[in-house]
C-alpha cells in the first residue's frame, strides 16, 4: 500500500485563491479527491496544514474544520514589525517536514505555488524517489515549482467554495 504525505502552506493556498478567484480552496472537496482520485491503492500518513495564529475566532473556526478533516494543524505566531509589515512564513517548517516525511512515503503533496519549494521537490525526488504532487493556481503557481513537480494539479472551480 502505497503511503501519501500532504503537506498545505495555508497563507499562500487562501491568498493565491482569493486573488486569482475571490473565493476560498475547499479543502473538504480537495480530502475526498486525494484520498478516493488519488489514493486508491494507497493511505494519507502525514497531512500537516501550516498556518499563521493571529487568535481570532474565525481563525480559529477554520483550523477546527481543518482538523476536524484530517489535518494536523501546524501554527506559527503572527508578528506584526515597528515598520508596520508583518512576518510569518512557514518555508522552513514545511521543508524539514517534508525532508523528514520523504523518507518513509511514495507520494509527498504540496499544496503552494511557492517557487521557493522547487529545489526542496527536486531534491526528495532525486534522493528518496518520491512522487512530488503540486496543486497550485496556475496564475499564481511558479513555473520552477510546476517544472519541479512529478504532476502538477492546477485548483479551479472544482477545489473551491
Amino acid at each position: 500500500m502505497k503511503k501519501i504525505a500532504i503537506f498545505v502552506d495555508v497563507q499562500n493556498i487562501y491568498y493565491t485563491t482569493r486573488d486569482a478567484y475571490g473565493r476560498q480552496f475547499d479543502y473538504r472537496k480537495f480530502w475526498q479527491q486525494i484520498s478516493t482520485e488519488g489514493a486508491p491503492d494507497g493511505s494519507i500518513v502525514v497531512a500537516n496544514a501550516y498556518a499563521i495564529d493571529r487568535g481570532d475566532n474565525k481563525q480559529q473556526n477554520f483550523q477546527d474544520a481543518l482538523k476536524h478533516i484530517g489535518f494536523s494543524v501546524k501554527l506559527k505566531p503572527y508578528i506584526q514589525r515597528s515598520d508596520g509589515s508583518a512576518k510569518g512564513d512557514w518555508d522552513v517548517g514545511i521543508t524539514i517536514d517534508v525532508m523528514e516525511a520523504a523518507k518513509d512515503v511514495d507520494t509527498v503533496v504540496l499544496l503552494s505555488g511557492d517557487g521557493d519549494f522547487a529545489l526542496l521537490l527536486e531534491k526528495i525526488k532525486k534522493d528518496y524517489a518520491v512522487n512530488a504532487v503540486v496543486y497550485g493556481v496556475p496564475a499564481l503557481t511558479a513555473n520552477s515549482l510546476i517544472d519541479a513537480a512529478s504532476i502538477y494539479h492546477p485548483i479551479a472551480e472544482d477545489l473551491l467554495q
